[in-house]
């Protein structure tokens, strides 16, 4: 069941703790982690053009296979040559089985041990996703990075349910494998279990012998608390291969990335920088910056001095306020920029501290500043735990 392991070749270059910095190599290019992927659900990041992606030093792209699926269907995306040739961003892509669907579209679907049947929320037909269905659209959909089709419980759910859904999930692997043709894509593996540690050891110890290029850390940031994520995350990914990547699906507020590397995740995404833009706020190092408010409104400097991205280059704090205020479409574009080159910056930042040897004195610091003094205790335990070397 191995799959193409030359063509995603993952190569650790420096260590501190359990966090490291690596290459990644796929088809479309090699990709340097740790790493932040902005979300396209749609085939798009809101708001943010190809190029401007590019320019912020974006690496991979995440699109969603439910929704590309059901608008505009896979079989227009292939007749483009797959999402890079649809979307107009070359570089390598990742897409979401639509397995998050399942938790987060509840009062819509049906779980079978055959897959999960969906009311398409855009026209109200009932669609059908299986596992070989995920692969399916996925394969048409020419991702660098696939993922195989996972059961997300939802946050609180009972211990049993969670036990039997990770079972299902990897049955639901196997299947995904067994359906995959294209060697030149990479199907990742996904281990759920919950907050319950137990649950996590289980769903390892079906998952691995499975030996995908890649694993992902599956079924948290769904509603649980920092307190209890966290202590997950170290013991799923402290098990993890050391030669694969480690993603933790659904992730991207600033802490928990800084948090995440340090316990030795190698990539994120979310939608949060970009929704977060459009809601009017800015993420800095000095945590985060609310253009709604009446501070911003007089202030001629940059939302952030220490940023290269355009926004920062170009507008001043009061202008972006102002079309924010005023509904125009400048406004949640330019916020929605800074906020991804920020998350770009932090991930940046965590590796240039890794290859030095000073990952946790430089959280420590950055927390210092974000937190305003007051570091949470989870926080600083993540950090504590990621310093001692596995």
């Amino acid at each position: 069941m191995r799959q193409n392991a030359l063509m995603f070749e993952f190569q650790v270059e420096s260590r501190d703790g359990r966090a490291r910095v690596a290459q990644f190599h796929t088809p479309r290019g090699t990709v340097t982690t740790p790493m932040f992927m902005p979300v396209g659900t749609q085939g798009t990041v809101k708001g943010v053009s190809p190029q401007e992606l590019l320019d912020i030093s974006s690496q991979m792209i995440l699109a969603n296979t439910y929704h590309l699926m059901l608008r505009p269907g896979e079989g227009l995306v292939k007749a483009h040559g797959g999402l890079p040739g649809f979307t107009a961003y070359p570089g390598p892509f990742l897409t979401d089985s639509g397995g998050f669907q399942v938790m987060s579209l509840g009062h819509m679907r049906k779980i079978t041990e055959e897959g999960v049947v969906f009311k398409s929320h855009v026209d109200g037909r009932m669609v059908d996703l299986s596992p070989e269905r995920s692969v399916e659209v996925q394969e048409a959909l020419g991702a660098d990075v696939i993922m195989a089709f996972d059961e997300c419980p939802p946050f609180p759910a009972e211990r049993e349910y969670i036990g039997s859904s990770l079972e299902r999930t990897v049955r639901w692997l196997e299947r995904c494998l067994t359906v995959k043709s294209r060697p030149e894509q990479a199907l990742f593996a996904i281990v759920q279990g919950g907050i319950h540690l137990d649950l996590r050891e289980r769903s390892l110890e079906l998952t691995l012998p499975f030996h995908t290029p890649g694993l992902a850390i599956g079924g948290l940031a769904v509603g649980e608390s920092k307190e209890e994520m966290y202590p997950a995350v170290a013991f799923t990914a402290q098990r993890l291969p050391d030669d694969r990547p480690r993603y933790l699906m659904g992730v991207g507020h600033p802490e928990d990335l800084v948090a995440g590397i340090a316990l030795g995740v190698d990539m994120f995404d979310c939608v949060y920088p970009t929704r977060t833009g459009r809601f009017g706020y800015a993420l800095t190092h000095d945590g985060r910056l609310n253009m709604n408010s009446s501070a911003p409104r007089s202030e001629l400097g940059p939302i952030d001095p220490e940023c290269d991205c355009y926004a920062c280059r170009h507008y001043s704090r009061a202008y972006l306020a102002h079309l924010v205020r005023a509904e125009e479409m400048l406004g949640p574009r330019m916020l929605s920029l800074h906020n991804l080159r920020y998350l770009h910056r932090l991930v940046e930042e965590a590796r240039q501290a890794i290859s030095a040897g000073a990952l946790q004195s430089w959280a420590t610091t950055w927390a210092r500043r974000y937190f305003k003094g007051s570091i949470p205790d989870w926080f600083s335990q993540a950090i504590e735990t990621g310093a001692r070397p596995l």
